[in-house]
């Protein structure tokens, strides 16, 4: 019996195909993958990969998230997630209307202590403690930032709307997720803050990787890092510098350009040598550590999953660092070990993935696609890993 539904990745591609009047071999070659390849995908004896996925979504013209599934309705309903989507929303669109009357802001001490505490429960995996009070916090940051009309007001508001994007993308809801980097981006140029507005294209890349528009993305690292040079020497533009580079080289791994992706990763790591670890600049958990992370996650865009297991030895995850980002290289590492047929351990890492981040980790496509290749599998797994997908499925089978 499987734990999870039956309509996995594979389904929907092929649902989808056959929507278009596609044939496998047509969709094979739009796509440029191995027919193999997909027709495995398809019947769902091999698990669907982020490049298969991207390549797939381009080649029929759709989202992403519409072949992975997303948003996951059913869950988000049963963990009343679902609820908090349309106020966020609402919040976003009120942002060129001024100070609200009916709106009574608190000093901006208190509201910068409140964007910080946003960004500390994203990175804690408290996805719905963030996506509880980020409406309201806009909308109060959207009448403060017009009252004050100060570059802190307007970059605390931007904090915001940083919020909202990750929460936006943790959930599935990438149109919303592009709202808020478009709000983020409005109120940065109002906030005229350099290092910001290179992190915002850096943002802007990664829903562009999720999406599998590789060559956009690229060209926004490439201006997210021409946008950092204009501001002042700092250890803040350095972490983000770094940081922009890691995106790159994850962006290269998915396109398959290997050169690319050592390139980005080899100036993060120098660039890291000279930060050293610097977590919560920006909560980006920059340093060594992210370098190390990053290179396992580059091999395995790059299908060199031996090599992204083997670069797991000897990396420790400090006990300090944000527990969405350690959730995130557990699923990876599960994703990587699947592949080279360690399925218990696989397995173990997925488990890692839930105990550091549950929220974050149920929401994870990596998850979902990890889970399901190893239920494929069909090889002899312990009794917890029914009790798992049950977890992934809201507790139970779904129609």
């Amino acid at each position: 019996m499987h734990a999870l539904p039956e309509d996995h990745t594979g389904v929907r591609i092929a649902r989808l195909r056959r929507e278009r009047h596609l044939t496998q071999r047509a969709l094979s070659d739009l796509s440029n993958i191995p027919y193999s390849t997909l027709t495995k995908t398809e019947q769902g004896t091999l698990p669907a990969t982020p490049h298969l996925i991207a390549a797939c979504a381009r080649a029929m013209r759709v989202e992403v998230a519409t072949i992975v599934g997303q948003p996951y309705a059913v869950e988000l309903r049963a963990d009343e997630l679902d609820i908090l989507i349309r106020p966020i929303r609402e919040a976003l669109d009120i942002y060129d209307l001024g100070p609200d009357p009916a709106v009574q802001p608190r000093r901006l001490e208190e509201l910068k202590y409140e964007a910080e505490s946003l960004c500390e429960a994203v990175r804690a995996g408290e996805i719905k403690q963030a996506a509880s009070n980020v409406a309201g916090l806009i909308e109060e940051g959207t009448t403060a930032a017009h009252t004050m009309n100060s570059r802190e007001g307007w970059l605390t508001l931007a904090s915001f709307y940083r919020t909202s994007y990750d929460v936006a993308a943790k959930l599935g809801f990438p149109d919303l997720a592009q709202l808020s980097l478009a709000r983020l981006d409005w109120a940065a140029q109002r906030g005229s803050d350099a290092v910001l507005g290179g992190m915002f294209h850096y943002l802007r890349a990664l829903a562009y990787l999720r999406e599998g528009k590789h060559q956009t993305g690229e060209r926004l690292v490439k201006l997210g890092l021409s946008t950092l040079q204009q501001a002042d020497e700092s250890h803040e533009r350095e972490v983000v510098t770094g940081q922009i580079h890691l995106g790159g080289a994850v962006m290269a791994g998915r396109a398959h350009d290997e050169n690319g992706a050592l390139s980005h990763l080899q100036e993060a790591e120098r660039i890291a040598g000279a930060t050293g670890e610097s977590i919560k600049v920006h909560w980006l958990a920059f340093g060594p550590t992210n370098v190390r992370v990053h290179r396992v996650s580059v091999l395995a865009e790059l299908d060199k999953y031996g090599e992204a297991v083997e670069a797991t030895s000897g990396l420790t995850i400090p006990q300090n660092w944000p527990k969405s980002r350690t959730s995130h290289h557990y699923a990876e590492v599960a994703r990587a070990q699947m592949w080279t047929n360690n399925l218990g351990g696989a397995f173990d890492n997925l488990l890692r993935a839930r105990k550091a981040a549950p929220q974050q980790a149920k929401y994870h496509p990596t998850v979902r696609e990890t889970y399901a290749g190893l239920e494929a599998a069909h090889r002899r797994l312990p009794e917890s890993f029914l009790s798992y997908g049950s977890w992934l499925g809201s507790a139970g089978q779904v129609a």
